[in-house]
């Protein structure tokens, strides 16, 4: 029996999982280990770490995007959709190419006015916590709205695809 490789996007895929998985167990981590510090700082010892705070919200902005970008990744993200249960099963598969185009092209906008934030306070130089950029803290940004944007047009085109065989049949 011949066995099969793994095609490149196959693998891409799975690499980019086990490295956004791998980003938010590190990041949930190091905010847990950091508020944790913080509690018996303030607690036992009257102190505290001054860009504790601060840096647990750009965690909280960082690990929400890339629960995003999970999310998306096996289509789980939370959706409204009230018209398509009252529709034929040959406009579902319609209705569902037009959500993923539209939210591909929004999350695409998205990502490009995120990227020219970045590179704007890039330029700026400011620094958001302690020694971090500002640019830095908002890098997640343009990169989780381009991988929803990718992911949402790969959708659109596998629900092309299933429309196209579920004519055929009919």
């Amino acid at each position: 029996m011949e066995r099969t490789e793994p095609s490149v996007i196959s693998r891409l895929l799975r690499v980019t999982a086990l490295v956004e998985d791998a980003l938010l167990v590190l990041i949930l981590a190091a905010m847990i280990g950091l508020a944790a510090t913080q509690i018996v700082l303030r607690n036992l010892f009257d102190g505290a770490i001054l860009w504790a705070d601060p840096m647990l919200r750009v965690g909280v902005l960082w690990v929400g995007m890339i629960g995003a970008m999970v999310a998306t990744r096996s289509d789980k993200q939370i959706s409204v959709d009230a018209v398509s249960r009252f529709l034929p099963m040959r406009w579902k598969a319609r209705v569902r190419i037009i959500t993923d185009l539209f939210t591909a092209g929004v999350s695409a906008v998205v990502a490009w006015s995120a990227l020219r934030l970045v590179l704007d306070d890039r330029a700026a130089g400011g620094t958001a916590v302690a020694f971090v950029q500002v640019w830095a803290c908002e890098a997640i940004l343009p990169v989780a709205f381009a991988v929803i944007a990718l992911r949402y047009l790969l959708f659109a085109i596998k629900h092309m695809k299933m429309s196209v065989a579920n004519e055929d049949e009919l």
